[in-house]
């Protein structure tokens, strides 16, 4: 079995799969991490009230944009899980994925990961990778498994949080598909606001991509993260576990 760990600005996300099944998904807030202890203790219990046995996690692979938490994680790895030091998802480490940018060493895990699936789920595919989470980001890998580029701008929690925290009379509210572009109250205003600045976000995207690349065959646009079945019929594939399967494919080609 294999333990595959996400560690995102907002959720630790775990996964454990048994060859190509994923027998288990579970999160843990990241700002919560605090010792290696609470860590392992946690993931040990999660495997065990899910009647996963620890012992038979024979590789643990891990990507993660949060490295403050990395020693924590990984030391809460080898103390409770397995004696096997973790992989993690780092410049020198085998994915099958080309990275074409000025600054390859800046490109988050998270990111490549997502890519190294979604190289194998559409082969030969020029494929645009959103991920809709506390970031939304968005990376362009083409036919040959180039990785191109990308871009990240804030997520709806953050753009939520922002109007909140910098404005006198706006409050949070569930961020959710409007009935309407116009809200009628206040609450519907910031939805609606957010809502499309994000589908316009993701559309523009789309299209310039498209034209940038001069890409005559169909784009492949794939979509993950928490937020991504809000904009469903934006995207041609919603894969929630992207980044998990990406990091088993790691872990399987290392």
């Amino acid at each position: 079995m294999l333990l595959c760990l996400d560690i995102g600005n907002s959720h630790l996300l775990g996964g454990v799969f048994d060859n190509d099944e994923l027998l288990l998904q579970f999160r843990y807030d990241t700002k919560q991490i605090g010792t290696s202890d609470e860590i392992g203790i946690f993931i040990r219990s999660v495997l065990r009230e899910n009647d996963i046995d620890y012992k038979k996690i024979e590789k643990i692979g891990i990507a993660s944009v949060v490295p403050s938490v990395d020693y924590t994680v990984r030391a809460a790895c080898i103390k409770y899980i397995t004696t096997e030091q973790p992989l993690f998802l780092r410049p020198g480490v085998k994915t099958g994925i080309i990275i074409k940018t000025h600054t390859p060493n800046e490109v988050g895990a998270d990111l490549i990961a997502g890519a190294i699936a979604a190289k194998k789920l559409y082969p030969n595919k020029d494929i645009l990778i959103f991920d809709l989470g506390t970031a939304t980001t968005a990376c362009f890998l083409n036919k040959k498994g180039e990785f191109l580029g990308g871009a990240i701008a804030p997520g709806i929690k953050l753009m939520m949080e922002s109007l909140q925290e910098n404005t006198a009379k706006l409050f949070g509210v569930n961020i959710v598909k409007p009935e309407e572009a116009i809200g009628k109250n206040t609450k519907a205003a910031i939805q609606s606001g957010i809502y499309y600045a994000q589908l316009g976000l993701v559309e523009q995207i789309i299209k310039q991509t498209i034209i940038e690349h001069t890409i005559t065959d169909k784009l492949t646009v794939v979509a993950t993260g928490g937020f991504s079945n809000m904009f469903g019929s934006v995207f041609e594939y919603l894969v929630p576990e992207l980044v998990l399967l990406g990091i088993k494919q790691m872990l399987e080609m290392n």
